[in-house]
């Protein structure tokens, strides 16, 4: 077998992308998108039609809603070609906006089921801000479930699973880039520390008994991948499958239930201010949790544009 058949025994693989050609080409249970990757899809000839049908059917909408509309469409596509579920993300700008980010999440949702996709297929994806897993607290109490992302530390990952959030997104290569720019050490295995962050908070979870999903996300090659083997479910880009199925060595599974269980972590009670100041104290999880919100934004802005320019 090659390794992400290899991984698949292990692992639930995602494909991290919103070109739904390349996801059928590596057959991942699920798939996730964010802005980025919809603003890098409409630009493709072969995803334009979509995006001129949000527009067209939606002349009277505001732009914000045309974007809820192309986001559904893209997720609707998507879940013709996987088993599993789609994430589909909310406007970072609502980051901080708790009721704001609520009332978008049951938008989405409703879109969906309109569209007949029942909404267990349907992960909302939101930032792992205070207000943000807020928000997710209160959308999984209505059966609507979360992906927490922008998500670089343990506080972060012990509010959103004692929030009850379906799922989170530990960003691993974001966490490699801030070190190797710090240090200049470039990170290798096991002791890369994006790697080493998600491992401390899958065995924190399955030491606690959360239930709360771990999915590891944004890598920068397949040796972090590698070792984050036997993670609940791995979020990986197109290209680095492609790799992992052009590999046949073997691969060896790094993390299991079993072994988290003695791991030598003590349990941390959060609350509000126990969970702003730890995560102001991470000046790593603080800069890329703020760099990746200016970041979307800016995207989903380059999207209105487009859009404004078709109507």
């Amino acid at each position: 077998m090659n390794q992400l058949e290899q991984l698949k025994q292990h692992t639930i693989v995602v494909a991290d992308t919103g070109d739904f050609q390349a996801i059928q080409q590596y057959t991942p249970r699920d798939a996730t998108t964010n802005p980025s990757l919809i603003l890098k899809a409409v630009q493709k000839e072969e995803y334009k039609p979509l995006l001129e049908k949000a527009v067209r059917d939606n002349m009277d909408a505001s732009t914000g809603e045309v974007i809820d509309h192309l986001l559904v469409a893209f997720g609707k596509q998507i879940l013709r070609v996987i088993p599993g579920r789609v994430s589909t993300e909310i406007d970072a700008a609502l980051s901080f906006n708790t009721a704001a980010s609520v009332a978008k999440g049951r938008d989405l949702i409703k879109l969906y089921e309109k569209n007949g996709i029942d909404r267990e297929r349907v992960l909302i994806k939101m930032a792992s801000t205070w207000e943000g897993i807020r928000a997710a607290e209160i959308l999984e109490k209505e059966g609507i479930h979360t992906n927490m992302t922008l998500l670089f530390s343990l506080p972060q990952a012990i509010a959103c699973a004692e929030a009850g959030a379906k799922l989170i997104s530990p960003f691993v290569g974001r966490i490699y880039d801030w070190y190797k720019k710090s240090t200049g050490i470039d990170y290798q295995g096991a002791e890369d520390p994006g790697v080493q962050s998600v491992k401390r908070i899958y065995n924190y979870y399955r030491k606690f008994g959360y239930n709360t999903e771990v999915m590891g996300a944004s890598f920068r090659n397949t040796g972090q991948i590698l070792e984050l083997a036997g993670c609940d479910l791995l979020t990986i880009s197109p290209d680095l499958l492609q790799k992992l199925a052009d590999t046949n060595a073997p691969l060896e599974r790094k993390l299991s239930p079993d072994a988290s269980s003695s791991a030598p972590i003590g349990k941390i009670a959060i609350d509000e201010p126990t969970f702003r100041f730890m995560f102001n104290e991470d000046a790593m999880a603080t800069e890329k949790t703020a760099e990746g919100i200016r970041s979307f934004v800016a995207d989903t802005a380059k999207l209105k544009q487009i859009i404004s320019g078709m109507r």
